[in-house]
């Protein structure tokens, strides 16, 4: 019974502890994050925390010249912001690379107003009174905020502050390794260029398996190396095939053409023969007439009766022209 008892007495001291203990962060927060508070420290934990409310961001960096000259400005401008209710938050972007990746930051120092998830960058003075006046004013209303593919807290913009987180773990990872262990420079850089190679080639091979994943081939598309060899060897047989009818074809075709020269040639030939047989048979005929015209002059030379010479006849000759023999 006794056991029991300071087990209860224990448990009941326990959470008043923790009761207390959880109080004591609330407050310390809620001082923190109040109205002309001490001047916050935002980071990649907690920059959600200005998607609430109105603020005053200011991302600097240690070695920055002009974020020295502007810090104590900054943190005067944090006293007095209670009397418009802003809170003012600075980023270091050597400690929280992402975020200055996730708001685009291309030079230091750089300042933002948020307002309910609203985001606008001021470009005005940098002094105490243009601050107040600015946020007093209500002048932010003026200027147009970010558009939504610049807005920090889309996605694309996380995906841009995760390389940008990584590359100054690169660059970290690099300065260790030439510090602490050593390694020269082009070592290094060599290292880095493998390692670049390894992971390029394992994010192609995931690619390929995601995609095969998603778009599965189909069955039809799918053949083993054994298959594609039987097929390779039917198409070359095949194409050979073609080619023995296309050369079979081309010799019928040459001997037709072979044949009808052949015809057109023996055919020219027996016009010819018969051409020479009449100029033959045509012959005989003409010195038949030839020899009967003078008997004929000398019968008829009694009736003239003159001294007149007879006259010749002409002789008339058939000329036959040749034909033209069709070219092979």
């Amino acid at each position: 019974m006794i056991c029991k008892t300071h087990i209860v007495a224990a448990s009941c001291v326990l959470l008043v502890l923790l009761a207390t203990a959880a109080a004591a962060q609330s407050a310390t927060a809620q001082t923190g994050l109040r109205p002309g508070g001490k001047l916050i420290e935002l980071d990649e934990d907690n920059w959600h925390l200005m998607l609430q409310g109105e603020w005053m961001i200011e991302f600097f960096a240690p070695w920055c010249p002009a974020c020295k000259n502007l810090a104590p400005t900054w943190e005067r401008f944090a006293r007095v912001a209670h009397d418009v209710k802003v809170q003012v938050a600075k980023i270091d972007v050597t400690t929280s690379p992402s975020l200055s990746g996730r708001f685009f930051v291309t030079a230091l120092p750089t300042i933002y107003h948020v307002k309910d998830g609203e985001f606008r960058q001021y470009r005005g003075a940098r002094d105490g009174d243009a601050l107040l006046h600015f946020v007093k004013r209500e002048q932010w209303k003026i200027i147009e905020p970010l558009s939504a593919w610049k807005k920090p807290d889309t996605i694309h913009m996380s995906i841009l502050s995760f390389f940008f987180k990584l590359s100054h773990t690169l660059k970290d990872f690099n300065g260790r390794l030439q510090e602490e262990y050593g390694l020269p420079t082009w070592g290094s850089y060599a290292l880095f260029a493998i390692a670049t190679i390894f992971v390029g080639a394992a994010l192609g091979l995931m690619l390929v398996c995601l995609v095969d994943f998603v778009y599965p081939p189909k069955k039809s598309q799918r053949q083993s190396f054994s298959e594609s060899q039987e097929n390779l060897v039917a198409g070359v047989e095949d194409l050979a095939t073609e080619e023995i009818e296309d050369d079979g074809e081309a010799d019928e075709n040459d001997d037709e053409q072979q044949n009808s020269d052949a015809e057109e040639q023996e055919e020219d030939d027996e016009e010819e023969d018969e051409e020479s047989e009449e100029q033959a048979g045509d012959s005989p005929s003409q010195e038949k007439e030839a020899d009967s015209e003078p008997e004929k002059v000398e019968k008829s030379e009694p009736k003239l009766g003159g001294d007149s010479a007879p006259e010749k006849p002409e002789k008339t000759e058939q000329v036959r022209k040749r034909k033209p023999r069709k070219g092979d």
